[in-house]
């Protein structure tokens, strides 16, 4: 199999970002660790570019294959730290619709993830949009097994200088190792995650 394919699907470049924060916006820490995003993304040819179809099953059916490779990137990016939230995003080129992005992300990809995460259970926060190469996405986070715990809602941006083409749909995939350093706004909490 060559390397730019998974699937079906043909890969120009994958993308790692990653983000470590020691304070809060004010210079104020906490007695916590660091607080680590770490961002993966593929910029992924769009099959259905430029033409319409009911049909998005060249998108889906793979889908999981393509989580599986983003689940053992996301291991290898974590180097043994654990991910208490996460969320995922597309962005679309611009011969594309909303909708290829969406289809790229649905619960069959994320699923393998899903799996490889202690804890992870809740439902994956996502977003999306059209764009064109120097796109800038924000991708929201939430904790993996407390949907509602607020300390844990957060935010990680993506940039991507030469994605996606027009034909391109660009997957994304973001993890936090913690919630956000010095939060303070009550509501429920979320339980210690047990390594797996």
């Amino acid at each position: 199999m060559r390397r730019d394919n998974i699937a079906d699907y043909q890969i120009r470049r994958w993308y790692i970002q990653e983000q470590e924060v020691l304070t809060n916006e004010t210079y104020q820490s906490d007695e916590g660790s660091p607080l680590r995003k770490i961002l993966i993304a593929a910029a992924i040819r769009n099959p259905y570019a430029a033409r319409f179809s009911e049909d998005l099953s060249e998108i889906v059916d793979g889908s999981d294959k393509l989580g599986e490779e983003f689940a053992r990137r996301i291991l290898a990016a974590l180097d043994g730290a654990q991910a208490e939230s996460y969320g995922k995003a597309c962005v679309v080129g611009s011969a594309g619709e909303y909708e290829h992005g969406n289809a790229f992300i649905t619960a069959r990809f994320a699923t393998p993830i899903r799996a490889v995460l202690p804890g992870a259970k809740e439902w994956i926060p996502s977003t999306g949009k059209r764009s064109g190469p120097g796109a800038l996405i924000d991708v929201p986070l939430a904790h993996v097994g407390e949907l509602y715990a607020r300390d844990y809602y957060d935010t990680v941006s993506a940039y991507f200088d030469d994605a996606p083409n027009a034909d391109e749909v660009v997957v994304v995939f973001a993890v936090a190792t913690r919630g956000r350093i010095h939060a303070r706004l009550g509501g429920p909490q979320a339980a210690p995650l047990a390594a797996e």
